[in-house]
């Protein structure tokens, strides 16, 4: 019987068609996950190396775009002999829908993972009919 393997890589960002980035850096399309729950859409993005006061999540026209910033450790009496692992900036949107509330949408950091908690709004939230014989 094979085994078989899954390699999970950091995935570069393409740079979007109307536009250049102004930083020379690597970014990339942090990993997620997507929860649907009875009230809220959970959405975990990992982004490791990021600290709370480097994510900006912005909400311009039902498009929410994270964007972390993530500072290399080297300090500058050392030099770099090998890198394994890439580092760079993470950058990822997603366009909402109306069942989202959009002024009610909040965010933690941990430990490289971004919480993001999107509340579904009243008329998407689904109603149990009660069902009753009929006489």
């Amino acid at each position: 019987m094979a085994e078989t393997t899954m390699e999970i890589q950091k995935k570069e960002t393409e740079t979007p068609a109307k536009g250049e980035r102004t930083r020379e850096r690597r970014v990339y399309s942090p990993s997620v996950d997507i929860i649907e729950r009875k009230s809220d859409i959970l959405v975990l993005a990992d982004i490791p190396g990021a600290e709370e006061s480097s994510v900006d999540i912005t909400l311009e026209k039902n498009v929410l775009t994270i964007y972390a910033k993530v500072e290399t450790d080297i300090p500058n009496t050392q030099r770099l002999t090998a890198m394994e692992y890439g580092v760079g900036d993470y950058q990822r949107a997603f366009t909402l829908t109306d069942e989202v509330d959009k002024d009610r949408i909040q965010a933690t950091v941990k430990n490289g993972v971004l919480k993001l908690v999107l509340p579904k709004s009243d008329e998407a939230k689904t109603k149990k009919i009660p069902v009753k014989a009929e006489s």
